[in-house]
């Protein structure tokens, strides 16, 4: 068979190169060219590298002089930031070698490690820093059809194997299938040398869009203002100030200026409403910061870690500042700190008692004060796990004080002593330590001074933790003896460090009886998941008015090696406010936790529902279908489409056969999953039609959980996207749902098209 003139690539990136504003841009130009860098990986580890932006202007390549033919590509779109300077701990470790403004770092998205470059001169430096910031800018931006446009474009890339810039029949197979479409010989042969343009409209089009569109179009070529107007009051169940938006949807999307002229909307309009963020089944006025944030801070879910310092497993997993770093882009307001006698009366954290590497308690304070705030202005919970000497405690209160300055709380915010808790934005831009203290705020606003000999440093025991997670299994018997053997007897308490405990003292926890007669608002206690389960089951409506006086932590079992996580659902249904995860750790429990803190601003904090703020309101998580504030909703959803799902099996030839799975996680009684049917050999363009139906009895508890697998009946299903929201900010009618990778990131232009309905069970 002929070759196929596809894609005329030189056309191609030319005109990419003007659409992406490159054409010039010095730095880009620059880029394009080439530069030698160090590539950094340790103190003895920089070896020199070549480096350039490819003519696609979306990929670097990058080798090494001595390593002949072999060389390293990556996409601009996997970078998700550049820092200048000594920003990393490598880049650290060299800063007596390499002036700041030569270095700078590229922070990967997922689980990929950073790359740390350093150029010949400050000006190549920024050269690449600034050209890169704004390649990732420009990607930022992109509308729904040009990030198609690029995928598609990246799949004729990798096909055409003799880059050429043509395809001959075998390279088009191999295209299709590596996008996740069927190809055989009957399709082959529809294709001619001049068909390009039609091909690609055969792989954009979008008949389940235009069959929407021709529903309300009165003459099926374009959409009157007055039609756009039904659309979105009868689907998408707009009712204020609906003219408006339509015109301003018109202004915004349509891509035609006749259209514009005549107040209409093209179907190439309509699909670029429906893919934008307005067409999005996430409610926009739900993104930013809408609720109030003036109430206690125990009447807020706060989102976050635990073992904040591992990028792996809690064995034998490496210790790095970057896992703070990343956690607090992610929005995380609450970091754990373990802290150990270091050398040279250096405080250094890392997992006791286990092969995690170290690091120095310094090093993670700096990180923490230069990151607390890029992401949220609300406060940040320094959990301190505290197993110092009195005079390695006094360095680290030094190294608190001094590094962080002004941001660190040192007393209560008007120097009187209160009667609650303040709120997020009253703690705006502060940092609260949490750990043990000498006596109590009274006492130390009264001058009143506390033996610390009295006081123990640690928050947790993990002895007793194993012990209760597993009272019966004989095969945990060694590693409690043996925790036992290296558990000394435990320091006592720095009044320096004491000192910097202001509204979150650890405390030990007896009884909820107890606490209501004799705790203070500012104690918080820590639970291990299973103390917390056993409470829940058995006081669940008193752990709940516990929560709506003070702040609960709650921690993964010391048994779970691999920082695997528990489910955070159950501990939000009964009010717990701090459910520490390993963040370095993908799976449900962190996509659930992401989808409940992707509202509100992203600012880590959510406000509880107002029935679990008051103590007197008898909410029970175990039995809430019997409270009476409730009226349960039915949640009816219609799975149509997925768009350019990605490939997950790298056999030659695999195509995906992907099937969704709506997943309901609140209380016990609103826990249910469907599946649509699997649909065979098509991720490209799959179409379901397919209707699920659930009942929601606490819709303010409630997450809705969407995940794409690739279905193998003789084996587990493969994991290829999901995507998790608060059921509150669902957006009823016709919307894409933009898929996540198992890392949290994005995976454009993978989508789902699906119509959403809600309305009262009578």
């Amino acid at each position: 068979m002929a070759c196929l003139a596809l894609l005329d690539r030189k056309k191609y990136f030319d005109e990419n190169l003007f659409l992406l504003g490159i054409q010039g841009d010095d730095n880009l130009q620059s880029m394009i060219v080439g530069t030698v860098m160090r590539k950094i990986k340790s103190r003895t580890w920089k070896k020199q590298r070549y480096f350039r932006l490819q003519e696609d202007c979306m990929t670097i390549w990058y080798k090494s002089k001595k390593a002949g033919n072999a060389h390293s590509t990556f996409s601009v779109g996997d970078v998700e930031a550049v820092r200048e300077g000594h920003q990393s701990e490598v880049l650290m470790s060299i800063a007596d070698d390499f002036p700041p403004d030569r270095c700078f770092t590229l922070v990967f998205r997922g689980r990929r490690g950073n790359l740390d470059l350093v150029a010949d001169s400050a000006e190549e430096a920024q050269a690449w820093i600034k050209g890169l910031r704004k390649l990732i800018e420009n990607l930022e931006n992109m509308g729904q059809s040009e990030k198609l446009d690029q995928w598609i474009c990246d799949w004729f890339k990798k096909a055409d194997k003799n880059k050429d810039g043509r395809m001959n029949f075998k390279e088009v197979q191999d295209l299709l299938k590596m996008m996740n479409v069927d190809m055989n010989e009957h399709h082959s042969g529809t294709l001619e040398d001049d068909e390009f343009v039609h091909f690609y409209k055969m792989l954009t089009q979008r008949e389940d869009v235009l069959r929407v569109f021709q529903e309300y179009s009165g003459d099926g070529q374009k959409l009157s203002l007055q039609d756009l107007e039904d659309f979105l009051r009868e689907q998408q169940l707009e009712c204020e100030g609906v003219e408006q938006h339509a015109l301003d949807l018109i202004e915004r999307y349509e891509p035609s200026e006749t259209a514009k002229m005549f107040h209409a909307m093209s179907i190439d309009g309509f699909l670029m409403y429906l893919s934008s963020p307005e067409g999005s089944i996430f409610n926009p006025n739900k993104r930013n910061i809408f609720q109030d944030m003036n109430q206690p801070l125990c009447h807020y879910f706060i989102s976050s870690s635990h073992n904040t310092y591992l990028l792996e497993d809690q064995l034998r997993g490496q210790s790095s500042v970057e896992g703070y770093i990343q956690a607090l882009k992610r929005g995380c307001r609450c970091v754990e700190v373990d802290c150990w006698d270091g050398p040279n009366c250096e405080p250094v954290v890392y997992h006791g008692h286990t092969f995690t590497s170290k690091i120095l308690f310094k090093d993670v304070v700096i990180a923490v004060g230069n990151y607390a705030f890029k992401v949220s202005e609300y406060p940040i919970i320094l959990s301190i796990e505290n197993h110092c000497s009195v005079e390695q405690q006094k360095v680290m209160a030094q190294h608190l004080n001094q590094i962080l300055g002004d941001k660190l709380l040192k007393t209560t915010l008007d120097g009187k002593i209160p009667i609650g808790l303040p709120s997020p934005e009253d703690l705006k831009g502060k940092i609260l330590l949490k750990g043990k203290k000498i006596g109590g705020l009274e006492e130390r606003l009264n001058g009143v001074e506390q033996d610390s000999l009295t006081v123990e440093v640690s928050d947790e025991d993990e002895v007793a933790d194993i012990e209760e997670d597993n009272h019966r299994n004989d095969s945990f018997r060694f590693f409690q003896f043996f925790l036992l053997f290296l558990q000394k007897s435990k320091p006592r308490l720095s009044k320096e460090l004491s000192d910097c405990v202001v509204y979150c003292k650890s405390v030990h926890f007896c009884s909820f009886k107890h606490s209501r007669i004799h705790s203070k608002f500012y104690e918080i206690s820590s639970f291990t998941e299973s103390k917390a389960r056993k409470l829940m089951r058995e006081t669940g409506a008193e752990f709940v008015c516990h929560n709506a006086r003070q702040l609960t932590r709650i921690y993964p079992s010391g048994l779970r090696t691999d920082s695997s996580n528990f489910n955070p659902q159950d501990m939000w249904n009964a009010g717990c406010q701090i459910v520490a995860l390993n963040f370095q750790t993908a799976g449900v429990e962190m996509d659930l936790n992401d989808g409940l803190f992707s509202q509100n601003g992203r600012c880590g904090y959510v406000l509880k529902p107002d029935f679990m703020r008051s103590p007197d309101k008898g909410f029970d998580p175990e039995n809430s279908p019997n409270h009476e504030t409730h009226q349960p909703l039915s949640l009816c959803i219609q799975v149509i489409s997925g768009q350019q799902l990605p490939k997950v099996n790298i056999k030659e030839g695999s195509i995906v056969d992907p099937l969704v799975r709506v997943e309901i996680h609140g209380v016990p009684q609103d826990q249910a999953r469907q599946e649509t049917r699997y649909i065979e050999n098509n991720g490209f363009n799959p179409v379901w039609y397919d209707t699920l139906n659930f009942t929601i009895h606490i819709p303010d508890l409630a997450l809705v959980r969407f995940v794409v697998e690739d279905y193998d009946k003789t084996s587990k299903n493969d994991f290829v996207g999901q995507y998790t929201l608060p059921f509150s900010c669902i957006q009823q009618g016709y919307r894409h749902i933009h898929l996540l990778s198992k890392d949290g990131t994005s995976i454009p232009p993978s989508s789902l098209f699906v119509h959403i309905r809600v309305t009262e069970l009578t």
